[in-house]
């Protein structure tokens, strides 16, 4: 998923008013019974990194993408 899926992603809660719960898995992952009960799962690498990075990294898409939903200039 890129920036803009992320963003349409986040958009459609948004209007939807439904909740987003972001879990940062280990290196092997989440567990199956996690997975099966999420409505989407998010590759953010193949690569394996550590836990501080991933989080880092989905805070950021996260902001990213709730200001371009506001109309501010930072996601260019």
């Amino acid at each position: 998923m890129d920036s803009a899926a992320f963003m349409g992603l986040i958009a459609r809660a948004r209007d939807e008013a439904r909740d987003l719960v972001f879990l940062v898995g280990g290196a092997g992952g989440l567990p199956a019974a996690w997975r099966e009960t999420a409505d989407v799962a998010v590759s953010l690498s193949a690569l394996t990194m550590p836990h501080e990075l991933a989080r880092v990294v989905v805070a950021e898409q996260i902001y990213r993408a709730l200001a371009a939903l506001k109309g501010h200039p930072y996601p260019r």
